[in-house]
């Protein structure tokens, strides 16, 4: 698995190096359609998939300029959504050319995906890991006012939800609740207390 990992990484360096002057390029032309001169100007591109639960796919891939959005893929229609009247001309000169989305097609539908599985598997275990939380109630008597605690320990994933309930009826609007924290070991701790008269502590 490691090999592996090295060889896509190494795939991947090889190929952004190969398009460095492509990129160069491709940022002088947008500082001309903006009629930029002088400073620096940043291009991002950002894409990635995602594996749905059905097993079905999807993907995305878009560029902003400056900090702005510019152009994006739709991977459903095969046609990219232009920013504003710059991007425009990119997005006809790669909707003409049709390679562009071919090319983006294949890669968000195959070797996207492909990567994206095998990582999910390296890592199940954690994905799929579920810890109960151990609870304990306690409560402090001062001033005639009893305060009482719940606190839930070593739970896992985070999303947790604590409430006091008086007769079968959720008592959220008097519960103070703590945010939920991380222990040492990757689980988490939260609690929640409420006041009570000491007549009302069953």
């Amino acid at each position: 698995a490691a090999n592996l990992d090295q060889q896509y990484w190494d795939t991947e360096t090889q190929n952004l190096k190969n398009t460095q002057q492509i990129d160069r390029v491709n940022l002088d032309t947008l500082r001309r359609r903006y009629n930029q001169s002088g400073r620096a100007q940043t291009r991002q591109q950002m894409y990635g998939c995602d594996l749905l639960e059905d097993g079905s796919t999807r993907g995305f891939s878009q560029v902003a300029y400056d900090g702005r959005d510019f152009i994006a893929f739709d991977m459903d229609t095969m046609t990219f959504t232009a920013a504003d009247a710059a991007a425009q001309i990119t997005k006809r000169k790669w909707e003409e050319d049709g390679t562009e989305a071919e090319g983006w097609k294949h890669y968000l539908e195959n070797t996207c995906i492909e990567w994206l599985r095998r990582y999910v598997s390296y890592g199940q275990a954690v994905l799929e890991r579920k810890e109960p939380p151990t609870v304990r109630v306690s409560g402090k008597e001062a001033h005639g006012i009893l305060t009482l605690y719940c606190r839930a320990y070593g739970f896992y994933p985070r999303p947790i939800t604590v409430s006091w309930l008086k007769d079968g009826e959720v008592r959220d609007q008097e519960t103070e609740w703590g945010s939920v924290a991380p222990n040492s070991d990757g689980t988490y701790y939260a609690w929640a207390s409420i006041e009570a008269r000491p007549e009302e502590k069953d």
